[in-house]
């Protein structure tokens, strides 16, 4: 006891000596979106009074690594609610680091849902489904609450069209999410072209994916890829485009 009374005194001491330097970096994190790490008593019950304490004093990062470390332990023994904890306690800690954002995510939507939807323990088919559809929305949550964090980066754009896409059959919103994430400077190529993809597959919206996929194809040799070839087609035939419009003919039907 008095070993941990000295411990915590020698925390609190450096804490306040770093209090200046501490005042200075939040308002840099303000300025740069810095929204989400908030030492309240949420979050001291979601990380312990340990934790809680070295977070105050300045070693939010160091405690967000053992959470996170603690997570991954918790994954790995199927503990899913005790996973979800503890990354909420990550996040709110490191609410700029893409990563904890994504892969909390991911363990959400691709893991603890794939245990959901094969859980032995419930025999009901629906209640399994339900709870798969719980994982998926709570990895679109992390995503959205990553994005609102870090409004100045294109990768949770684009993870946030990977899971409306694969595991909720939104279409639109893949291709909003593929869009926005376009329109960063250091996107890669590809964003532009999955927007055209996912807007194609949107009823209404056929002569709109149509364009951009077009548009696409003009950029140049490496643009015209397999799927935007097939795409381009398949819109040429549902839109009815006269054969003389045509941009690109499926080498079957010139034989």
């Amino acid at each position: 006891m008095k070993r941990y009374s000295i411990a915590l005194l020698i925390v609190l001491l450096f804490g306040a000596a770093k209090l200046p330097f501490e005042q200075k970096l939040n308002e840099e994190h303000r300025a740069s979106f810095f929204r989400g790490a908030k030492l309240d008593l949420g979050l001291r019950e979601q990380i312990g009074q340990g934790g809680f304490i070295a977070a105050l004093s300045g070693f939010r990062s160091i405690v967000a690594d053992l959470l996170w470390i603690q997570a991954n332990t918790a994954w790995q023994n199927t503990e899913w609610g005790r996973m979800k904890v503890l990354f909420d306690g990550v996040t709110t800690l490191q609410p700029r680091v893409v990563l904890f954002w994504d892969m909390s995510a991911w363990h959400m939507a691709w893991n603890a849902s794939r245990w959901a939807a094969d859980n032995p323990k419930q025999p009901r088919e629906a209640l399994r489904i339900k709870a798969q559809r719980e994982y998926f929305e709570l990895g679109r949550q992390y995503l959205e609450a990553g994005i609102r964090n870090n409004p100045d980066r294109y990768v949770l754009y684009d993870r946030l069209g990977i899971l409306l896409k694969d595991k909720l059959g939104d279409y639109l919103g893949a291709y909003e999410a593929y869009k926005k994430a376009s329109e960063f400077p250091d996107a890669p190529a590809y964003e532009k072209r999955f927007a055209a993809y996912y807007l194609a597959e949107v009823p209404g919206r056929e002569r709109e994916a149509y364009d951009m996929l077009v548009k696409l194809y003009h950029m140049g040799p490496e643009e015209r890829l397999p799927t935007l070839l097939s795409k381009i087609y398949a819109l040429q035939e549902k839109l009815n485009i006269p054969q003389e419009q045509r941009i690109y003919i499926d080498p079957k039907d010139r034989e």
